[in-house]
């Protein structure tokens, strides 16, 4: 009992969240930021950082002194026309700003192959943009469902002698930031680290000391940089640890760091992503949110003030509390079920925000049954009861709700449920509930497999 109530109520348990989904669903890549491909699709799970659009991204580098190419972003195709008129070269680059990997080699909606294309004059920047702007791009990490383009960052086109990698980002095994650099850029680094591991270089920072030049001199001469630009290129990555510290940054990644034909080091992409919970005060980073290159249900759980992550199960949670929503989807697993969701109300949720949770839990078609399972200690009982009742009328909820209540007004909260004519089903004991809901799901499951429709009977 005690420790279902620290579950409640300490938020350092939020940390464990992405490694206990990771157990939940595995995880691949250098930073184990991507869901694999091949996993069973109800094991695949939304990612919750902030990521910004590359020329945004380019836009932070240019603001702490970072060297990038001269680039500006169009949101029509006339727009583009003006644009590369006014960057004055007739060597550009056009680069569909898509929130994805693999937009090289993607495909867009109407044939156009390549979501990075070279371009010769503002009439083909305009040509080509015409084809990118307001259609979907598929690539290898969006899937079947695509990703609009609404604009496209047009830049001048340069010419590296060397390209490199490199990236800073958190990690678990440093207990803060690590510099990650390698003499292979503008690939894909993932296939770098598994083929050849030693040309990854990794220099970890102490985060309260922060970066110091030798450390970035190191990275950079490890990664290759001419002994004449070694200098430079450490400047830059102290440039860029600065900014991955003032923004509360998750991960910054070149890809690729250049020698430019010039003889001058210059990021020629940047991908930046962002804590969540940095969002009060990195209100300017967060003001750039892109929403129509996320899933809906993050944009209704960020309006709710829910703590929400989609999974593609069949069993929608709705709990209190980090540890309790985790532990809530480790026994719907252990009886043979895949949770929908992680969705923590929090501890001073009202009746409304339990409203809102399950409009939320049911716009997740796949979703077959729910359990609510709520620890009472600063959250009230009865006040989940209302959220409950409120939303199974409101909504005309058909599939089976199995709830799970201890705690503060259990007693309430119980003679509301009981009180009510709809069809939630109550439960004292966690473990029971949770073989019930995986039951009811397997029954909607089959049901709607043979296309007959089914009622629950309440016993008296």
């Amino acid at each position: 009992m005690f420790l279902m109530f620290c579950c409640e109520i300490l938020e350092p348990l939020y940390v464990l969240l992405p490694l206990f989904l990771q157990v939940l669903g595995g995880s691949s890549g250098l930073f184990g930021a991507h869901v694999s491909q091949s996993q069973p699709p109800h094991l695949q799970q939304q990612q919750r950082n902030l990521s910004l659009h590359e020329y945004m991204s380019i836009g932070l580098l240019k603001e702490a002194g970072i060297s990038v190419p001269d680039g500006m972003v169009a949101s029509s195709s006339e727009e583009a026309y003006a644009v590369a008129k006014q960057i004055g070269s007739k060597d550009l680059v056009v680069k569909a700003q898509v929130l994805a990997g693999g937009r090289g080699k993607g495909t867009f909606e109407g044939g156009l192959k390549g979501g990075v294309r070279i371009v010769y004059s503002p009439e083909e920047a305009r040509d080509i943009s015409s084809q990118m702007i307001g259609r979907k791009l598929y690539t290898k990490q969006t899937g079947e469902a695509g990703r609009i383009c609404n604009q496209v960052f047009i830049c001048e086109r340069r010419y590296p002698r060397r390209e490199y990698y490199f990236a800073i980002t958190m990690e678990r095994s440093y207990q803060g930031p690590v510099l990650i650099g390698s003499s292979q850029g503008g690939v894909n680094i993932e296939d770098v680290a598994a083929e050849n591991p030693d040309a990854i270089v990794k220099e970890p920072i102490d985060i309260v000391e922060g970066i110091k030049m030798e450390q970035a001199v190191k990275v950079a001469q490890k990664m290759g940089f001419p002994s004449a630009l070694v200098n430079e290129a450490a400047e830059n990555m102290i440039k860029l640890y600065n900014l991955f510290i003032k923004y509360d940054a998750s991960m910054v990644e070149i890809n690729p760091m250049v020698e430019d034909s010039s003889g001058i080091v210059m990021c020629m992409d940047a991908k930046i992503n962002f804590d969540s919970n940095a969002v009060y005060r990195q209100k300017k980073v967060f003001d750039m949110r892109d929403w129509s290159q996320e899933d809906p249900r993050d944009r209704q759980a960020a309006k709710a003030d829910l703590n929400y992550i989609g999974l593609d199960g069949t069993i929608g949670c709705l709990v209190n509390g980090a540890g309790l929503a985790m532990a809530t989807m480790d026994i719907i697993k252990l009886h043979g079920g895949t949770p929908a969701n992680f969705l923590d109300v929090g501890g001073g949720a009202t009746a409304h925000q339990v409203t809102e949770a399950f409009k939320l839990i049911t716009s997740d078609r796949k979703v077959q049954a729910i359990l609510v399972n709520i620890f009472g200690g600063i959250m009230r009982c009865d006040v989940i009861a209302q959220g409950i009742i409120m939303a199974v009328r409101d909504l005309d909820l058909k599939i089976p709700i199995v709830v799970r209540l201890q705690g503060t007004r259990v007693d309430d909260a119980k003679a509301l449920i009981a009180a009510s004519p709809l069809k939630i089903l109550a439960c004292d004991d966690l473990d029971e509930a949770a073989k019930m809901v995986v039951k009811l799901s397997e029954i909607v499951s089959l049901a709607k497999e043979a296309q007959v429709d089914i009622t629950f009977q309440l016993p008296i």
